[in-house]
């Protein structure tokens, strides 16, 4: 697959320019986006209502992130609905139980499969394809989830960067640890600011930063 210009281009370029995996990053702002657009444009589309009430609307996570939007009549239209569908099932005494998944979600994952996709698709020697390996290996790299979303046919040039990366962060973790020991504060000191909060770096990379 070649790779041109287009969106996916510009957005991976613009994550791997800041701290962390960009692919978290992309997530966090797409999701942001489809949120925004989803109170702005969808509250009046029955299909959409009915979908996001089937659901019980979004997932924890993403309910708690509503509070900073300005849309208040959205939020309350659509409230309206999962508190109706709850109030009944007390009344009825029944358990609730959503029928569908949030669709933040839903979305979140498509964005990802997106991304990896055209990350893998990254394996020719046009101008484009050079460039954007050349971006990606100045970034942090990949957090170990989105990694394993790659699955198979990882590209060689993915493959060795990420795993190096996470080799080097366990050798590093392992410095942290010993040099933790009671007695060893002098060494310790001796670190690196960055070595000294490597325990932050491997939890941001065990897990997707959604935040």
């Amino acid at each position: 697959m070649a790779v041109e210009k287009h969106i996916n281009f510009f957005e991976i370029q613009k994550a791997c320019e800041r701290p962390g995996c960009p692919l978290c990053r992309i997530v966090s702002d797409r999701a942001y986006k489809y949120i925004d657009n989803t109170l702005f444009e969808h509250v009046a589309d029955r299909g959409f209502r009915a979908l996001f009430r089937a659901a019980g609307g979004f997932c924890p996570f993403h309910s708690r992130g509503l509070v900073s939007f300005r849309d208040g009549l959205a939020v309350a239209i659509l409230s309206r609905d999962i508190l109706e569908d709850r109030i009944n099932c007390f009344e009825k005494k029944l358990p609730w139980r959503p029928k569908g998944r949030c669709p933040v979600c839903a979305e979140k994952e498509n964005i990802e499969r997106e991304y990896l996709d055209f990350l893998c698709g990254c394996t020719g020697d046009s101008k484009e394809e050079k460039e954007l390996r050349e971006i990606f290996l100045s970034s942090d790299g990949l957090c170990a989830p989105h990694y394993s979303g790659l699955k198979k046919n990882v590209p060689a040039w993915i493959k060795n960067f990420q795993e190096q990366k996470f080799t080097e962060l366990k050798k590093r973790l392992d410095v942290f640890i010993e040099l933790s020991a009671y007695g060893r504060q002098g060494e310790f000191a001796q670190l690196s600011e960055k070595d000294q909060l490597v325990w932050k770096e491997a939890a941001s990379c065990l897990n997707e930063n959604i935040e």
